[in-house]
């Protein structure tokens, strides 16, 4: 397990298996509708080399989850050798003690060892709203190809359905 920061009340650390269980519970708390698998995924994503996944613990017990894909396949950026930040989310009994931000310098940091950009993804719906203001707050740019839908991007009057699938995508250099 490698911890990439600990303050004494918050830790970011690496993923270990029972992790899925814990993300996926409070998910399910949320009436979210959660994929075991997909979290299971991740950790595999870990150990093999392709996602570094960032688990935060507050007061010693886990508190969302931010990942790191390092040869994302997707979206305007995919190929150049920048990776994405996929899926920052703080369990909501949390919010405000600043974990969102520290969870993004952890993953700024690990990208930077990489190259000098990192870029992600937003929804556009009210529910992203928090997450759309922080990315602003630091310095992240909107890539200029409108909304993405369902993994294509959006032409013109086509139609969408405001879900999670509807995104935007955000770019920021690192150095």
């Amino acid at each position: 397990m490698t911890v990439y920061f600990d303050d004494g009340t918050v830790r970011i650390r690496s993923m270990v298996p029972e992790d899925a269980k814990a993300i996926f519970d409070t998910y399910m708390s949320y009436g979210w509708h959660p994929d075991m698998a997909n979290y299971e995924n991740y950790y595999k994503e870990q150990e093999a080399g392709e996602r570094l996944v960032f688990i935060p613990e507050y007061e010693g017990k886990v508190s969302g989850i931010c990942t790191l894909v390092l040869h994302p396949s997707e979206g305007p950026f995919a190929g150049n050798g920048w990776p994405e930040i996929v899926d920052l989310c703080v369990f909501f009994h949390i919010h405000n003690q600043g974990i969102g931000n520290k969870l993004l310098d952890v993953a700024e940091a690990e990208a930077a060892k990489i190259t000098d950009h990192v870029f992600l993804a937003v929804g556009v719906h009210s529910g992203y709203g928090p997450a759309q203001r922080i990315y602003v707050k630091r310095g992240y740019i909107p890539d200029g190809s409108g909304v993405w839908y369902q993994g294509k991007q959006l032409g013109q009057y086509e139609p969408c359905v405001n879900d999670d699938d509807l995104l935007l995508f955000f770019s920021k250099k690192l150095r």
